[in-house]
């Protein structure tokens, strides 16, 4: 294909390129070496997370030279570009992470404005940390051009004393250290070996979740997002994407030909089939949002009751991703819910082919353990389940992968914010058979619906994952284990029934029908929320404030603008 076989005169780059008129804006390519036939090409925006904040990013901007070299080969102009990261291994449990939700928004819409401002043509989209890849991926389905997604890839997991060991390891180190059955030797050994290479959390936790999302929904290349970060492999995947992007233009092959329904519930079936983050039930929402398809929490809900749990990957299995890449990647959990009737073959991908004829040549692997057939799964439900009840009547979400038991009934131990939480868990002042309560954690209330894995990671240290329960309107990291509830809604800033809970209430959690009440009557709701008062923010300004007044609910992904349902034009048909 050559430059010449793209008609520029539908493409948005020509209000930049093309004309006498545009002679000014020319100069400012010609200032950066371009030459004049590279300038009257398409012009591709790489959009990459990259950053020094964390292993996540680090290999982004390395990842994305081979990506240019793609575009180039292909007869493309890239043009690199950058947007924020905020690492939640790095702000989980402080203040931090009120920034990490907030940080989602704010990638789509900085990629949106960077491409409305410079008229990019295309883009390939490069994240790591968890939240880079669904604001990543929906900028791309809200700007609706020719696009593809691209993970950094996963870390290798650490070594200490024979074993592997990954991040989530630490975080439950915590909780051994706090009741002294560790000491600060060991605990400052497996700190310095825990993550020895580039690239994001090894397990099945949000980032590893969401890139099996990209893959899933078709947005990403075959094998393309399991390949660990360190592999040589990946020059090859983010060449292959650049070029690749340059024959979807041509094609004009699009986001929203390739995100329909039937796509979300494929993603959501490789989430539930891999025991993957809760956090996927608020992605994959949002996701959907921008392309005008209503696919909430009880959606999500549904797919993962009926999807079986094949995958063995941790935080609730024995795997990580380098383990999943080695057996067979991504395809090999796609080829297994194809071939047991639960994925939809006929889904258009960003190869040009439907998932079906992705999945052809892909060969069953019975030298490995890492992914079953569906006719053994390790549990006939998907290993992420939803709940409703009269304390979420907007709905909530708990992972069971891993889980002994399914159902808890205990009193209520209520907390306004995590910190009180996690000092009380850290000084051992709980009970055996209580329901921790966090609230005024949610998107508003928090704000930013933080998630909680310094306290669940702590608790499970303590020897008490499972003798306690935890609900939360906040979030819970991919890599929480154990029974704990997030995404309650409505939450407690708005006066969701989590807000009127009291010590000592009696509290049931069943992930076998979908249970999450409190046994408090409507009338006794009623005299209690009489009372009740929202509580002021601790944000009355800057990027926090503004994402409290903007976002909705976390059923409906937690999203800050009316989606496409409100468009009028799409930025690719300017």
């Amino acid at each position: 294909m050559d430059a010449n076989s793209i008609d520029k005169s539908k493409l948005p780059s020509r209000h930049v390129t093309e004309g006498p008129e545009r002679a000014p804006h020319r100069s400012y390519l010609y200032a950066m070496g371009l030459t004049s036939q590279q300038i009257h090409q398409p012009l591709i925006g790489v959009a990459t997370a990259w950053n020094e904040a964390a292993p996540c990013n680090i290999s982004l901007q390395r990842q994305a030279q081979a990506v240019k070299k793609g575009v180039a080969a292909n007869h493309g102009t890239p043009r690199e570009f950058a947007t924020i990261t905020v690492t939640d291994g790095i702000a989980m449990g402080h203040a931090g992470m009120k920034s990490s939700l907030a940080s989602r928004d704010v990638i789509a819409d900085s990629v949106e404005l960077t491409m409305r401002g410079h008229s990019y043509d295309a883009m390939v989209v490069m994240a790591g940390c968890d939240k880079s890849l669904p604001g990543m991926m929906m900028s791309m389905i809200r700007l609706n051009v020719p696009s593809i997604f691209i993970y950094g890839g996963s870390i290798l997991p650490g070594r200490y004393k024979g074993r592997d060991i990954v991040v989530q390891d630490l975080f439950e180190a915590v909780g051994l250290h706090s009741v002294g059955k560790m000491d600060d030797v060991t605990l400052d050994e497996m700190e310095r070996v825990a993550c020895p290479s580039a690239g994001s959390c090894g397990g099945q936790y949000t980032a590893n979740t969401m890139a099996m999302v990209a893959e899933a929904i078709g947005l990403a290349l075959p094998y393309s997002c399991g390949a660990p970060a360190p592999y040589e492999i990946r020059d090859a995947f983010c060449s292959a994407a650049g070029e690749q992007v340059m024959e979807l233009l041509k094609q004009n092959l699009r986001p929203r030909d390739i995100v329909s329904r039937k796509a979300f519930e494929n993603a959501a079936m490789t989430v539930a089939a891999t025991g993957g983050s809760t956090n996927a039930a608020l992605h994959l929402p949002a996701m959907a949002h921008e392309a005008g398809i209503e696919f909430d929490l009880f959606d999500v809900g549904e797919i993962f009751r009926k999807t079986p749990y094949i995958g063995d990957l941790k935080p609730g299995g024995r795997y990580v991703a380098k383990d999943l890449f080695e057996a067979g990647g991504i395809p090999l959990v796609m080829k297994a819910l194809l071939d047991g009737g639960f994925l939809h073959g006929d889904c258009m991908t960003v190869t040009g082919k439907t998932v079906a004829e992705n999945l052809a040549n892909v060969k069953w692997n019975e030298e490995q353990d890492v992914v079953r057939a569906t006719s053994n799964p390790i549990s006939p439900t998907g290993g992420v389940v939803s709940l409703s009840g009269n304390l979420a009547p907007d709905g909530a979400i708990v992972k069971v992968a891993g889980l002994k038991n399914l159902r808890f009934v205990g009193p209520a131990r209520v907390f306004d914010d995590e910190e009180a939480c996690f000092a009380c868990v850290d000084k051992r002042d709980y009970k055996e058979g209580e329901v921790l309560v966090i609230r005024y954690e949610g998107p508003k209330g928090g704000p930013g619906m933080r998630e909680m894995l310094s306290t669940t990671a702590a608790l499970y240290g303590q020897g008490m994952g499972d003798k306690v329960a935890l609900i939360t309107d906040g979030r819970f990291s991919g890599a929480t284990r154990g029974f704990c509830i997030g995404h309650v809604g409505p939450e407690a800033a708005v006066g969701g029934p989590i807000a009127l809970v009291e010590d000592g209430d009696m509290i049931t959690l069943d992930a076998t029908t979908g249970e999450i009440s409190v046994d408090v009557s409507e009338e006794e709701f009623a005299r209690r929320r009489a009372s009740w008062k929202p509580r002021e923010t601790e944000y009355p300004t800057g990027a926090i404030w503004k994402y409290a007044q903007q976002v909705g609910t976390a059923r409906k992904g937690a999203v800050t603008h009316p989606g496409g349902v409100a468009e009028k034009h799409c930025y690719a048909d300017i």
